[in-house]
């Protein structure tokens, strides 16, 4: 059975640089990627996921086929996107590719669909970046459709329709394809998660986490709205372990700053500073770094602030190497989770 409190790790495939400071190729990456799912499932980890980009600094561009590679490698760790960019994607090909997955994984697939923070997909596929909000609304739309399991009849204004459409391979008798819509700060999407009757994924990666609490709120309000049962609210944030407070602040600040200087500039902010990392660091920010029992801390009380179901720690961050993210791991997974349950059970109610 599955413990109510879920717990596990995602990443871009963050292109990480070898023992001479050199950037590592793509391919090598995603072969990085595997050995580190492979490592989470073997010390119990209950998710992994990988997001979709289309850049350069990440490895990242076919979440399906890495997940596909790692399913023929693990055996009871659940696997899905983190996120798929649904607005740029064809919601009946993301289905099929999920439902395969599903299928070869004896039922461990999971989606995780939101609008994604970068915009490179949109001229990449040719898509309308004016389009933004309608391109995701209409295609979370006809995706929740195919979800039910039964021949689909869809349109709308940005794809054809399609009219008592069966969509293959089904999922296997007993569960369905669990979805969840990943929200970064929309309200819109909050809304439309609970009117589809999909979980919602909060991605909090800087401020305090409790500023998503009117978000949860608001969830679950709209749910009752609309008719519909509590439904799962999970979160991701980035984070770092090491076996000291110290040591992980310091190994993860020169990538750390190196990611958000560089995709800060793209988007006309400031260069991060150390202060600002330290506070991020801190008791009240999203970073989850330091030794197993800070991080374990912070994470159980984000997830008593926003009442989760589950946490995903974001364990890449930059070009922090490869073997630095396997020990990450192996803290997160042996002292980490269960300090987390730990924390909770202590304060659970009789």
């Amino acid at each position: 059975m599955r413990d109510i409190i879920e717990l596990g790790i995602d990443t871009f495939g963050d292109v990480t640089l070898d023992a001479a400071g050199h950037p590592l190729q793509h391919a090598e990456v995603l072969r990085h990627v595997v050995e580190e799912a492979v490592l989470a499932d073997r010390l119990g980890l209950q998710f992994f996921g990988v997001g979709e980009h289309h850049r350069a600094d990440f490895a990242v561009s076919a979440p399906e086929v890495v997940l596909a590679a790692i399913a023929g490698r693990t055996s009871r760790i659940h696997l899905g996107s983190a996120v798929t960019v649904l607005s740029t994607d064809d919601p009946v090909r993301v289905y099929e590719r999920f439902s395969t997955l599903d299928a070869i994984s004896n039922g461990r697939a999971e989606v995780i669909v939101g609008r994604g923070s970068f915009t490179e997909s949109f001229p990449l596929f040719g898509f309308d970046l004016a389009q933004y909000e309608l391109l995701f609304e209409e295609h979370l739309e006809l995706f929740a459709a195919i979800l039910a399991e039964k021949p689909v009849t869809w349109t709308g204004q940005t794809r054809s329709g399609v009219r008592d459409q069966p969509i293959y391979p089904p999922i296997e008798s007993g569960h369905r394809l669990r979805t969840w819509v990943g929200v970064g700060g929309s309200p819109n999407s909050v809304t439309r998660a609970a009117r589809h009757g999909l979980p919602l994924m909060l991605a909090i990666i800087g401020g305090s986490p409790r500023r998503f609490r009117p978000y949860v709120d608001l969830f679950h309000e709209q749910l009752r709205s609309f008719g519909r049962g509590p439904l799962q609210v999970g979160a991701h944030s980035p984070g770092h372990v090491a076996a000291t407070d110290e040591q992980a602040l310091e190994e993860l600040w020169p990538h750390y700053a190196g990611m958000m200087t560089r995709i800060g500039g793209e988007r006309g902010w400031p260069p991060v500073t150390r202060a600002q990392f330290d506070r991020e660091a801190g008791p009240d920010g999203a970073l989850c770094a330091g030794s197993p029992d800070t991080v374990a801390r912070k994470i159980a009380a984000t997830i008593q602030a926003l009442g989760l179901t589950r946490f995903d720690l974001k364990y890449s961050n930059g070009t922090l190497p490869h073997d630095v993210l396997m020990r990450s791991i192996e803290l997160y997974a042996t002292q980490v989770a269960p300090r987390v349950r730990e924390l909770l059970a202590a304060v659970a109610p009789v």
